[in-house]
């Protein structure tokens, strides 16, 4: 176990002392936001392997809101499990760098050929969030410390899945998703409004 000082230090290893940086470079949304934001820093210095779908207490998460960008449309799945409408996005899988792992989740569920972060310019979440998992069969409920990602396409009629993904897809305008209300959780809808925001800058 480190302490919050440790990646200052040097002492924490550099995948996990980059998580903490973007961290705290993030500016959060809300109350819910910032206090999960506080609660993924104290994992990682708690949890060595946080990065691992392995770490049974919870583990890094990387997803992506993917939008058309002709007509602003955002993409929702329904998730097998969880039974909802989420945002594309899964466990790393031996990777250092969120981001790149949440692309790589993205171009499996949806075959995309043209995704490319939003913006360009700079790799960085837009949005925080931690949530609990119920019960699985292989493993205990535990929490996703989910790393929450833009992503573009000029192809939305490309979607393609891998085998074994969701096959139920949604473009929908962020005023058709947030109409949804309950079927969606309350921090998509916050991403969804970030999501509306930046397009709009």
């Amino acid at each position: 176990m480190w302490s919050m000082g440790a990646a200052e230090n040097g002492a924490l290893p550099e995948r996990l002392a980059a998580l903490l940086r973007i961290l705290d470079g993030h500016s959060p949304a809300d109350p819910k936001e910032a206090r999960d934001i506080q609660l993924i820093k104290r994992l990682i210095c708690q949890h060595s392997d946080i990065m691992s779908p392995r770490c049974q207490v919870g583990h890094i998460t990387a997803s992506a809101l993917v939008i058309d960008c002709a007509s602003g449309r955002i993409l929702l799945h329904f998730h097998r499990k969880l039974c909802r409408w989420l945002q594309v996005g899964g466990h790393l899988e031996g990777e250092t760098d969120v981001a790149q792992a949440a692309l790589r989740e993205a171009r499996e569920e949806t075959g995309l050929p043209d995704l490319a972060f939003f913006p360009l310019a700079a790799a960085v979440p837009v949005d925080l969030d931690v949530h609990t998992i119920p019960v699985q069969p292989d493993m205990p409920a535990h929490l996703h410390l989910d790393f929450r990602y833009l992503l573009t396409t000029r192809q939305p009629h490309a979607l393609a899945p891998e085998r074994g993904e969701s096959l139920q897809f949604r473009w929908l305008s962020v005023e058709q998703a947030l109409a949804m209300g309950d079927a969606l959780d309350s921090s998509l809808r916050r991403l969804l409004r970030k999501a509306q925001e930046h397009v709009r800058a």
